[in-house]
């Protein structure tokens, strides 16, 4: 891939020379304290603070039949834990020992890649986008309608494929992707690799062995919008895979995780409510394992005029687990490349093996004030399957998800939080975050205390 950014690039100097709208810089600077405090675990850093930043930097410019971008990010982590990693079943004890690992066992760590270089040629509805740039599923049109366009961002997208935004590293993809765009139809058409990132600061690196094909049909009206999808993965790197088999039998199993997906959402708004549903079917090869799963989210919101822009969210999501780890098949819904945050704002579980249910609810009481604070009732599909975490692949040596024993148990947790944005201008904003989690007893069979807390203080501030 070295080789076709630096072919990118070239092309991008060699059209300065032309004619075209002036090249526009912008960027953002991101500070953002976390602090965990994870589930007990005697002898080991469950508790501690540590610091990451992120500056991105681009450079794009329009013309008339092709524009380009070019964007370079440069991430640090500080004062990461160096024993919040505990052997066997307690594993990571958070993101701190996540990056911990990811990066050598280095405390400190920092980098600087190229995140996106990519040009766009367009012609009549057309568009053909080749090089480095983020991808995220459910983005390809945003609703007409404000509420609906604000419910398909923060419910619809990342939840297959997405850029891993909350982490310090993030995630972008290497290919090529097809737009076809009328005013109520969008085709779009991926075929990529994603890059080394999400907690791994060698973003500049492509993961090889990793491939994408994604096809979408959106629909987009006044008052609905629907997307039908179809997303090819295949995974061919060595690494041990993350199922409930033993760990022997995993180890022998180097074959390649080859899934078939197709899904779509429907939303839909009437006066103050809306309704979303989304599901996802999956067919395919788990290494020697025969793969079907299944994902199913229903949600209804209510939106209160008035000075506070209130609005209320619930619903219930749920995904397969595997019921059998010895009958030949792999039942466990795979999420494949999201970014797991968004669903999961404490994230210490997924949508593969869960059943979530939710309610939410989000006000402005102020134009720079927003609030937003959600419940969540975590239980395991199948209790005969593990307790995943994670986002998918994000390095060579390293399969991407987490899986913890359930200890034939199926209940989660129950996790509340709050987010606090404030705009204190137009382009800073600061951001409060706190959760807590209380574990039941598939914790309880792996950990010291049940109780779990994540809190960050956020400063971002974009030119």
């Amino acid at each position: 891939m070295r080789r076709a950014v630096i072919v990118v690039f070239l092309l991008l100097f060699v059209s300065l020379s032309a004619a075209g709208d002036p090249v526009k810089f912008s960027g953002s600077v991101r500070l953002r304290a976390e602090n965990w405090d994870w589930f007990e675990t005697p002898g080991h850093d469950d508790s501690y603070l540590f610091f990451g930043s992120l500056i991105r930097v681009s450079a794009a410019q329009q013309r008339g039949h092709f524009d380009w971008q070019a964007e370079v990010a440069q991430p640090a982590l500080f004062a990461l834990p160096d024993r919040a990693i505990a052997p066997g079943d307690p594993g990571q004890l958070g993101f701190g020992g996540t990056y911990f690992a990811a990066n050598g066992g280095d405390e400190n760590a920092a980098s600087i890649f190229v995140k996106q270089a990519a040009v766009r040629f367009k012609w009549a509805n057309h568009s053909i986008r080749a090089g480095r740039f983020e991808f995220i599923d459910g983005t390809e049109v945003a609703p007409k309608n404000p509420v609906l366009a604000a419910v398909k961002s923060g419910r619809v997208s990342h939840r297959l494929l997405g850029n891993f935004g909350f982490s310090h590293v993030g995630r972008s993809f290497d290919g090529l992707q097809y737009v076809h765009s009328r005013p109520s139809i969008n085709f779009t058409a991926l075929a990529v690799r994603p890059t080394v990132g999400a907690f791994d600061l060698s973003g500049m690196e492509e993961i090889e062995d990793v491939s994408l094909l994604y096809g979408s049909v959106t629909h987009s009206a006044a008052n609905s919008d629907a997307r039908l999808f179809v997303i090819g993965y295949k995974d061919e790197r060595a690494v041990v895979k993350t199922d409930n088999r033993p760990q022997a039998v995993r180890a022998a199993d180097r074959g390649a995780v080859d899934i078939l997906t197709i899904g779509g959402h429907y939303l839909a708004a009437s006066g103050p409510f809306n309704l979303l549903a989304w599901a996802a079917f999956q067919s395919g090869e788990w290494g020697a394992l025969d793969h079907s799963a299944t994902a199913l989210d229903f949600e209804a919101g209510y939106n209160v005029d008035g000075p506070m822009n209130t609005s209320i969210r619930g619903g219930v999501f749920r995904s397969s687990g595997d019921d059998s780890p010895g009958d030949g098949d792999h039942g466990t819904f795979f999420q494949i490349l999201p970014t797991p945050r968004v669903y999961a704002r404490f994230p210490f579980y997924n949508a593969m093996n869960s059943t979530d249910l939710f309610v939410a609810a989000a006000m402005k009481p102020t134009p720079r004030l927003s609030l937003a604070s959600e419940i969540h009732r975590l239980r395991l599909s199948e209790s005969s399957d593990l307790w995943y975490s994670g986002g998918g692949a994000f390095q060579e040596q390293t399969f991407g998800f987490a899986g913890r024993p359930s200890g034939g148990n199926s209940d989660l947790a129950l996790v509340a939080d709050l987010n606090v944005d404030y705009a204190f201008t137009p382009k800073t904003t600061f951001t409060l975050y706190f959760a807590a989690a209380r574990g039941n007893d598939v914790i309880d069979a792996i950990y010291g205390g049940r109780s779990a807390t994540m809190a960050y203080f956020e400063v971002l501030r974009r030119f």
